[in-house]
C-alpha cells in the first residue's frame, strides 16, 4: 500500500513540472525560426500607428514597363515591380537575445502597404515573393508586382506619328490626413520598346503636395502604320495623276479610274479595323481617306465628262446638244440641197453621167472632211478641259499631301490627363 502511494505521488508531480519545463526550453529557444514565431504571433495585420497617424513607406526602387497601347480603347498597359520599405517598431527585437540582425516572414502574418493607380481601368496586384524581410530595428523590406491597364487620353490625332505624355499616378490609401505617405527614389525604364508604341522617357511627378504620379513619353514607331496606311493612299493618289497620260476617247482610262476608287474603297474597309479608335483628340487620318476618295471620284467622273465631250461634242442634257443637233440637222439639209441643185443642172446642161458621179464624191468628200474638222475640233476641246483639270489635280493633289503630312507630324491637340484627379 505504501509502494502504490509512493508511486501515485511521483506521477503527479511529474506531469506538474511537464509545463514548467516546455516553457522553459521555449524561453530558451532563440532561433530565427523561433523569433518568426514570436512574431507571427503578435498578430501585427494593422498598419503602425503613431501620434501623426502617418506612415512613411519608402519606394526606393521602381521599375517600369509599357506592356501595350491599346488605340482603339485608348488604354495603357503597364507592368510595375516596386521595392518597398517601412519601419514597424512591434516588429523589432533585442539582438541580445535574438542575435540576428534580420529575420523572414510571411507576407500574409504581417501588415503591407498596397500601391494604388488611381486611373486604372483594372488593377492586380500581388506579392513578388511570399516572404518578407523583418530587420532587428523594425525596418521591413517588401516587394510588390503591379499589372494595371491604365485609362490614359492618349492624343491619337497625329496618328500613324503620334507621341503623348501619359500620366501614370502611385498613391496609398489615406484619408482626412491618416495613413501611409510614399516617398519615390529611383525610377527605371525597363523594355523601353514594345509592339508599335516606344516609351521615350519616365520621370517622377507631382501635382500638388501628395499627388505622385510618373510621366510616360510615349511615341508611336511609324515605320509600319505608315507602310500600311498612308503609303498606300499616297500611291493611288499619285497613280490616278499618272492616269491622265492614258488616251482619252477609248473608254480605258474611265475603267482605270473606276479601278482605283473600288481599290481604295476595299482598301479603307480591309484597314477598318486597324484604325485608331476615336478619343478627345479625333485621328486625322479618317478624313484623310475620305478627303482621298472624293479626290479620285472628282477624277474619274471629269474623265467621264471629257470623254463624252471628246466624243459628242457636248454634254448630255446641256444646252450643247440641241445647238450641236440643229447644226448637224442644218448640214444635212445643205448638202441635201446642193445635190438637189446639182442634179437638176446636170439634167439643164445635159451633163455626163461620169461628172455627175465626180460631184457626187466631191460633195461626199467635202462633208467628211467638214465632219473630221468637227470631230477634230471637240477632241481639241476636250482635250484643253482635260489638261486644264489635271493641272489643277496635280496642284491641289501635291499641296494636299504635303499640307496633311505636315499637320500629321507638327500640329499639337491638347488633352487634358490629369481629369481624373478631382482637386
Amino acid at each position: 500500500m505504501l509502494k502504490f502511494l509512493t508511486h501515485s505521488i511521483v506521477k503527479v508531480v511529474f506531469l506538474l513540472c511537464v509545463p514548467t519545463v516546455g516553457s522553459a526550453l521555449s524561453s530558451n529557444c532563440t532561433s530565427r525560426r523561433c523569433l518568426s514565431i514570436v512574431l507571427i504571433d503578435k498578430k501585427l495585420l494593422s498598419q503602425p500607428q503613431n501620434q501623426s497617424c502617418k506612415l512613411e513607406i519608402r519606394v526606393p526602387r521602381l521599375q517600369y514597363t509599357t506592356l501595350a497601347v491599346d488605340t482603339k480603347d485608348v488604354n495603357l498597359e503597364i507592368l510595375l515591380q516596386a521595392s518597398v520599405e517601412w519601419e514597424d517598431p512591434e516588429l523589432a527585437w533585442d539582438t541580445s537575445v535574438y542575435t540576428f540582425d534580420d529575420v523572414i516572414l510571411p507576407v500574409d502574418k504581417i501588415w503591407t502597404p498596397e500601391l494604388l493607380i488611381t486611373n486604372a481601368v483594372t488593377s492586380t496586384v500581388q506579392p513578388t515573393s511570399a516572404d518578407v524581410l523583418v530587420y532587428s530595428n523594425g525596418t521591413v523590406k517588401h516587394s510588390l508586382t503591379i499589372n494595371a491597364v491604365v485609362n490614359c487620353e492618349i492624343n491619337l490625332f497625329n496618328y500613324p506619328f503620334a507621341y503623348d505624355v501619359c500620366p501614370v499616378p502611385i498613391e496609398t490609401w489615406s484619408t482626412d490626413g491618416c495613413g501611409p505617405t510614399l516617398k519615390l527614389d529611383e525610377l527605371e525604364l525597363v523594355d523601353s520598346s514594345h509592339g508599335d508604341w516606344e516609351t521615350m522617357y519616365i520621370a517622377f511627378q507631382k501635382k500638388g503636395d501628395e499627388q505622385n504620379y510618373i510621366q510616360v513619353g510615349l511615341q508611336l514607331k511609324p515605320a509600319n502604320p505608315f507602310l500600311t496606311l498612308m503609303l498606300p493612299s499616297y500611291l493611288l493618289i499619285f497613280v490616278d495623276m499618272v492616269s491622265f497620260a492614258l488616251p482619252l476617247r477609248d473608254g480605258k482610262r474611265n475603267s482605270f479610274k473606276v479601278t482605283l476608287v473600288l481599290s481604295l474603297i476595299l482598301f479603307i474597309n480591309i484597314l477598318n479595323d486597324k484604325l485608331p479608335g476615336d478619343s478627345e483628340c479625333s485621328p486625322i487620318i479618317r478624313p484623310h481617306f475620305c478627303v482621298c476618295l472624293i479626290f479620285l471620284i472628282m477624277s474619274m467622273l471629269v474623265s467621264m465628262l471629257t470623254t463624252r465631250i471628246s466624243q459628242e461634242g457636248h454634254l448630255v442634257l446641256c444646252c450643247w446638244s440641241m445647238r450641236s443637233a440643229r447644226k448637224i440637222t442644218e448640214n444635212k439639209e445643205a448638202i441635201k440641197d446642193e445635190e438637189t441643185k446639182a442634179d437638176i443642172n446636170t439634167i439643164q446642161l445635159n451633163a455626163t453621167e461620169d461628172i455627175q458621179i465626180l460631184r457626187k464624191v466631191a460633195k461626199f468628200l467635202e462633208a467628211h472632211n467638214t465632219n473630221e474638222a468637227e470631230k477634230e475640233r471637240q477632241n481639241n476641246f476636250a482635250n484643253l478641259l482635260d489638261k486644264t483639270f489635271f493641272w489643277i489635280y496635280f496642284i491641289a493633289g501635291i499641296g494636299y499631301l504635303v499640307i496633311i503630312t505636315v499637320i500629321m507630324t507638327k500640329f499639337k491637340c491638347n488633352v487634358d490627363h490629369f481629369d481624373f484627379w478631382n482637386d
